[in-house]
């Protein structure tokens, strides 16, 4: 994958499968459905659960230092473990893993292409065992603010007039619908988006076997069509900001955006807030004929196991 950014970030299946055993790589599932790492995971591959083993039990953040400390610990990862993440939907789940991972440090942390959906269409085994690897010491750096956005930090990009992108459907973007089919409405209570925010859905970065799109069409996506610069400031977000954690990825580490950042509060907490500036209705002018057809086609984004 030589004309990403950063191409090692990446890795296949096959390569995956090459290092099931070997003490130096972990490999990690994360995703939405619980019940898909019990039916069958990759042989070896621990869970990490973005809901249950990330986030706080009381306040809306993420564990703190010590808790993230104890979560690689119990699983086997050490500091100079290479971390391997994958999950359903085209990896959602597993880039905000390795989002959060990064946020605390982790050095050697990649994604394998594809996820679930091509490790299953490339006919490679399924497990069922229950996994447990030697405990670990680890120690977690504070959190990293330079790849997290926090709301007041977004009104002042906003106010900027800085790259911001929403990565949700257009239905959800345009304020016509409070949240995905089939999702619970998590309590936003207004619609819309964010001023300034260029609708960019996340299916658009994904080919149909959830493997990311070639450098060139990503290139052409957000470089030729939106215009966008790769050391500008620039935000995504979405609802809870699992979405954007992908879009992050794409733009930080296959793009080689310099300054990326993801808004975890996202729309949950940008539509309930007290006197956030909020749009209705189509994307801004400018944004191209091209780029909005492309945003049109991702109105009910496939599903990817």
């Amino acid at each position: 994958m030589p004309e990403y950014a950063q191409p090692d970030i990446l890795v296949s299946t096959e390569w995956v499968a090459e290092h099931l055993t070997d003490p130096r790589v972990r490999i990690v599932e994360s995703d939405e459905d619980r019940a898909l790492y019990v039916q069958g995971h990759v042989p070896g591959a621990v869970e990490i659960d973005w809901q249950t083993d990330l986030q706080d039990p009381l306040q809306r953040d993420y564990i703190d230092r010590a808790a993230f400390e104890r979560l690689c610990a119990e699983r086997g990862i050490a500091n100079d473990t290479t971390v391997v993440f994958y999950g359903d939907k085209s990896n959602w789940w597993a880039c905000y893993a390795f989002w959060v991972f990064k946020l605390y440090g982790h050095v050697d942390c990649r994604i394998m292409n594809g996820g679930r959906k091509r490790w299953g269409l490339d006919g490679r085994p399924w497990s069922t065992e229950r996994v447990s690897h030697p405990r670990t010491t680890y120690s977690a750096t504070e959190q990293d603010g330079s790849i997290r956005a926090l709301r007041d930090e977004v009104l002042r990009h906003q106010k900027a007039g800085r790259q911001l992108l929403d990565v949700r459907s257009p239905e959800e973007y345009r304020g016509e619908r409070m949240h995905m089919p089939d999702y619970p409405n998590e309590g936003a209570v207004r619609g819309g988006h964010v001023p300034g925010a260029v609708n960019v859905p996340w299916p658009m970065n994904c080919n149909d076997d959830g493997t990311f799109r070639s450098a060139k069409e990503l290139e052409k996506l957000y470089i030729r069509e939106l215009k966008m610069k790769r050391r500008s400031p620039t935000i995504a977000y979405c609802r809870i900001g699992e979405r954007s954690s992908l879009t992050w990825f794409v733009l930080r580490y296959l793009l080689g955006f310099g300054n990326v950042k993801n808004y975890d509060g996202s729309w949950l907490e940008w539509g309930n807030a007290v006197r956030m500036p909020i749009v209705r209705g189509p994307e801004p002018h400018g944004t191209s004929t091209a780029t909005r057809a492309a945003s049109d086609a991702c109105a009910t984004p496939p599903v990817h196991a």
